[in-house]
């Protein structure tokens, strides 16, 4: 009776774990602003403020609701930041993190089956169950990365995301692509010659997903057109080649140096591909050591999400020192390489950062507690007598 208590103990704590996971996904993990004399506090209350998401980087300003100022729509702090770093040379906010935020939905799912498998005490039957969880994930990652179509297995946050990056609107259902001007353009032509359409509304109905992954293909497609016929690709709508595009779109946006950015896209597009199949190598290493009971590897079934804060503030300030440590010399000022702020207020000529965890860094580190405590509570579980 105690092992069955301690069991279902451990087991309800793991299962936080999990659902945990689910919250920290769709929640900020952390915020970052500028505040500065010409951004007053009247009209920018939080400076200029963005969030950082395990999928994305999205705006963090609110809409300004004041007698003496009147916003239709909250000012786009992403694009806003970018904007100031690009005075002095560094790469916009999407040209950081692109695999870690291609792979997130991936990553997390792993997290969350090494959890559930670790619920399980049966050494066959917990076999069984990372080895079907494993599975369905490297048929999900493939067709996501790999086959055509694949942007369509993301979640649509990444695909607001890669849209927001790119300039383009999508919080309003009045936003016209060059694609839906050619589309618009037919239908005044087809019922000018008398063929009778239908209203448009299965179209203003179709999802913001489905909007923004058509934004992108016809944004790729426009850019392909620029291109020498030599060197333009057909879209295939791949997890692979947007994040490919996306990344070369986004150091060219304000310095377009083609040998260099070409440098920088292949070692990016090889990174994703030996990440791929370094977490399809990962899968089968841990569905073959954690067989045991015994065996100390066991137990790498809960130190990734004991320590998933820690990756991230790791990963975090890689990425800020790339930021600070690779400035183009086209930038309007020449400052030399620096760190920004990690954690905490700093200071950048007239402007002071501001960098902070948010609710979700909160969640990781509750989770890494539940997690902490259900791995004792199995280290202590009494063997079956």
């Amino acid at each position: 009776m105690a092992r069955d208590r301690q069991i279902w103990i451990y087991r309800g704590l793991t299962a936080v774990g999990i659902l945990l996971l689910a919250f920290i996904y769709f929640t900020p993990i952390w915020w970052v602003s500028l505040t500065a004399p010409n951004y007053p506090a009247e009209a920018f209350p939080d400076g200029v403020r963005i969030h950082f998401h395990a999928n994305g980087v999205f705006n963090g300003c609110q809409k300004v609701d004041k007698t003496e100022i009147t916003e239709v729509e909250a000012l786009d702090c992403v694009h806003e930041m970018d904007t100031i770093n690009h005075y002095v040379g560094m790469y916009p906010i999407a040209a950081g993190g692109v695999i870690e935020r291609a792979f997130s939905p991936y990553l997390f799912s792993l997290l969350g089956i090494m959890l559930a498998s670790f619920m399980v005490v049966d050494p066959k039957r917990r076999t069984l169950v990372m080895g079907a969880g494993f599975a369905a994930l490297a048929v999900w990652m493939y067709f996501g990365w790999y086959a055509a179509d694949g942007l369509k297995y993301q979640n649509a946050g990444y695909i607001e995301a890669l849209v927001t990056a790119l300039d383009q609107d999508t919080s309003s259902d009045q936003v016209v692509s060059s694609g839906n001007a050619i589309v618009d353009r037919l239908r005044a032509s087809l019922e000018a010659s008398g063929v009778k359409l239908d209203d448009g509304k299965a179209e203003q109905n179709q999802s913001d997903k489905a909007r923004n992954l058509e934004h992108l293909s016809v944004t790729f497609e426009k850019d392909q057109e620029r291109k020498p016929a030599a060197q333009r690709l057909q879209w295939d709508g791949s997890g692979a080649q947007m994040m490919s595009w996306h990344y070369e779109k986004s150091l060219a946006r304000y310095f377009n140096v083609a040998a260099e950015i070409a440098l920088r896209v292949a070692g990016m597009s090889t990174a994703g591909h030996i990440v791929f199949w370094g977490l399809l190598a990962a899968m089968i290493f841990l569905l073959l050591a954690t067989r045991r009971n015994d065996s100390p590897l066991y137990w790498l079934l809960v130190l990734p999400s004991i320590l998933l804060p820690v990756f991230f503030i790791i990963d975090y300030s890689a990425w800020l020192w790339w930021y600070g440590h690779t400035l183009n010399d086209m930038g309007a000022f020449t400052v030399k390489p620096f760190m920004p702020t990690v954690f905490g207020d700093g200071k950048v000529a007239q402007f002071t950062t501001h960098s902070y965890p948010h609710i979700g860094f909160g969640l990781m580190a509750l989770h890494s507690v539940a997690v902490i405590f259900a791995a004792n509570r199995r280290y202590r579980l009494p063997q079956e007598e």
